[in-house]
């Protein structure tokens, strides 16, 4: 639901943001504000993202009346072919001196038409943490997007965990990869989230609790582990499956890594860990938004949960990194999925 515009903060609490920077683009493009609005909904249903746009809440943005919540920041860069930092909703990341999104324009040729551009360039975000083959990877999702619509896929399948903190964009990354390839997505609360909170209910304790020493005890395990047999089914079943989790305590572990590798190897298939890296300010952004259950305590405390939140946590194996400060990887996988909606819709 949309209230106060789609944001709700002022614009001077947000270093970057300067709101007359999307009345020049809209301009640009020729758009009244009723016009962009329009636009903003049409994205929203291609790129399946939650916004209801009209011309108030466009002029509220561009008056700097209220600070574009993630979804409609999304959209606007759908809208206008931008990047984040050149709509001016932050400022500019060191590696972002130019824009890597790229140029949107109608194309018939299916192999290498500007949608295949797009989807390359979101790809090109997955980078190796250490000795991985990273291209090995890349290669192995282009493929399966590809083979989408020519049928049949002769690999071995890969079983894809992808980690992260609270809010860091790890399941907008996996959402992105089952997208590409039609392999599913397992999210660890989706899978697991009524089972955990009855088992706490029935200990005495919240069902929202993510952090005491009862969830930590009781739940936690149990929780990793429906998540891993479920994921066991598919691999012997011979399905490509992405994992959607923190694995906070698992990518730290080698030995626990080792023997998930050595049990997919058993059946033929290949592990690959990405682990989704992102800024403190941003998680909290994302976290705020969302307004999930379980994320009340963090928020609640949040000086003492940042406390325990490394922003240079790397994952203790071979691993693959995705550079997701201040939004950034999401920006590029949004034009990626806008371009493919409007190859095949």
């Amino acid at each position: 639901m949309d209230t106060n515009g789609g944001g709700g903060v002022v614009a001077k609490d947000h270093p970057g943001w300067v709101p007359g920077t999307l009345r020049k683009h809209r301009e640009a493009h020729g758009l009244t504000l009723e016009g962009s609005g329009e636009e903003l909904r049409k994205i929203a249903e291609i790129a399946r993202l939650p916004i209801q746009a009209n011309f108030q809440t466009v002029f509220n943005h561009e008056a700097g009346k209220a600070y574009p919540n993630p979804h409609y920041q999304r959209a606007y860069c759908l809208l206008y072919n931008a990047a984040p930092w050149e709509l001016q909703f932050r400022s500019k990341l060191p590696h972002e001196e130019q824009s890597q999104v790229p140029k949107i324009t109608p194309h018939t040729d299916s192999v290498t038409g500007a949608h295949v551009q797009a989807v390359e360039s979101a790809l090109l975000q997955i980078s190796p943490g250490g000795e991985v083959d990273h291209h090995g990877l890349r290669h192995r999702i282009l493929d399966a997007w590809r083979r989408r619509h020519t049928g049949g896929d002769p690999h071995r399948p890969h079983l894809v965990l992808v980690g992260g903190y609270a809010g860091s964009g790890k399941s907008e990354l996996a959402e992105f990869i089952s997208y590409l390839t039609g392999w599913p997505r397992l999210d660890k609360d989706s899978l697991t989230r009524p089972l955990v909170e009855a088992l706490l209910v029935a200990h005495g304790g919240d069902p929202h609790d993510r952090h005491t020493p009862l969830y930590l005890e009781k739940a936690r395990d149990a929780e990793y582990q429906c998540l891993m047999e479920t994921a066991a089914d598919n691999i012997r079943a011979g399905i490509s499956t992405v994992l959607d989790a923190p694995f906070l305590r698992e990518f730290s572990d080698p030995a626990w890594m080792q023997r998930l590798i050595n049990r997919c190897k058993a059946q033929g298939a290949e592990v690959a860990v990405i682990w989704v890296k992102c800024d403190h300010e941003s998680m909290r952004e994302y976290i705020t938004f969302r307004s999930a259950a379980r994320d009340s305590w963090k928020l609640s405390n949040w000086d003492d949960y940042i406390r325990g939140v490394d922003v240079d946590f790397a994952p203790k194996v071979d691993h693959f990194v995705v550079d997701n400060r201040l939004g950034s990887a999401v920006s590029l996988t949004d034009q990626a999925k806008l371009a493919i909606g409007r190859m095949y819709s």
